[in-house]
């Protein structure tokens, strides 16, 4: 990505094109070339293997909070994700699925009121979306992490902060297990 190109794609001046590049770089989204411009940064196995163990930390810490946080409204809302969740899962809609996923994962955070580790998930989410995508698409995903959101979400919905936590660290141990099971695929 060079700049020059950036402004005329955009029609944004070079300021605010530096600026919107050095915000992705600390993001960790892409990296700057010398002399080249900038590039989309690619995250290595390992280093998603390193951000998803701790998002495995910190994600656990949200579900606990989240199940000391959880309202009878938010449990309402939580059966209705769990059967949507199985229900995506059932018709084997990988998309909706997807977006299933993303929601809960989103809604404990935000229930569990914890800003910043809401805040460092989300700069780790994006530099998980190739390999994310890629889980996504794993023959037989679905059917591993269906159980494991059910579990997170009958933990929450428990308000048992402690086997929200374990049911959280444990799907993110079983993504780990996932994210290396695909590379060796390819």
């Amino acid at each position: 990505m060079v700049e020059a190109d950036l402004c005329v794609q955009f029609h944004a001046s070079r300021s605010a094109v530096r600026a919107a590049l050095q915000e992705l770089g600390a993001q960790g989204l892409i990296e700057r070339v010398a002399n080249r411009g900038a590039r989309v940064r690619s995250v290595s196995l390992d280093e998603a293997v390193e951000i998803t163990e701790v998002r495995m930390v910190v994600e656990g810490l949200c579900a606990a909070r989240a199940a000391r946080n959880v309202t009878d409204d938010n449990i309402a809302e939580f059966t209705d994700l769990r059967r949507a969740i199985a229900e995506s899962a059932a018709a084997g809609d990988v998309f909706g699925y997807s977006r299933q996923n993303q929601l809960l994962h989103r809604r404990i955070r935000e229930i569990s009121a914890q800003r910043s580790a809401d805040e460092i998930l989300e700069r780790l989410r994006g530099q998980l979306v190739r390999h994310q995508f890629k889980l996504a698409m794993h023959p037989g995903r679905m059917s591993v992490s269906l159980p494991e959101h059910v579990a997170i979400i009958d933990a929450v919905c428990a308000r048992d902060s402690d086997a929200a936590e374990a049911a959280m660290r444990a799907h993110l141990r079983s993504v780990i297990t996932a994210l290396r099971e695909v590379a060796a695929a390819r």
